[in-house]
C-alpha cells in the first residue's frame, strides 16, 4: 500500500535550505520515493491552517518511507533541514 510523507516546512534560513534541496532528490529516488508536491502555491479552503512550504513524497509502504527517513542517506540532508527550518512531519498510508 503506497504511503505518503506530508511536511509543512517553514524556512528560517534559505541560502542554507537550497542546499537541503540539491541534496534531498537523490535520497527520495533511492528508496523508491518521489514528489508529488514540492513547495508549490498553496491556498486555504477550509480551517485555520497557513501552510508555508507543503512538500508531499510517495513511497511504496510506510517500511520504506520509514526506511528513508531514517537512512544513512537522508542524515546529512535531514541535518541541513533541521538547521534551516522548522516543520511538521507525518507518514499516512494511501488507499487500498
Amino acid at each position: 500500500m503506497s504511503a505518503y510523507i506530508i511536511v509543512d516546512v517553514q524556512v528560517t534560513d534559505p541560502e542554507v535550505y537550497t542546499g537541503y534541496t540539491k541534496l534531498v532528490p537523490a535520497t527520495v529516488e533511492a528508496y523508491g520515493g518521489k514528489f508529488i508536491v514540492r513547495g508549490g502555491a498553496a491556498e486555504n479552503m477550509e480551517g485555520d491552517w497557513e501552510p508555508n512550504r507543503v512538500v508531499v513524497l510517495e513511497f511504496e509502504s510506510v517500511a520504506q518511507a520509514k526506511a528513508w527517513y531514517h537512512s544513512e542517506e537522508y542524515r546529512e540532508p535531514k541535518g541541513i533541514r533541521h538547521s534551516a527550518s522548522h516543520g511538521k512531519m507525518i507518514v499516512v498510508e494511501g488507499a487500498a
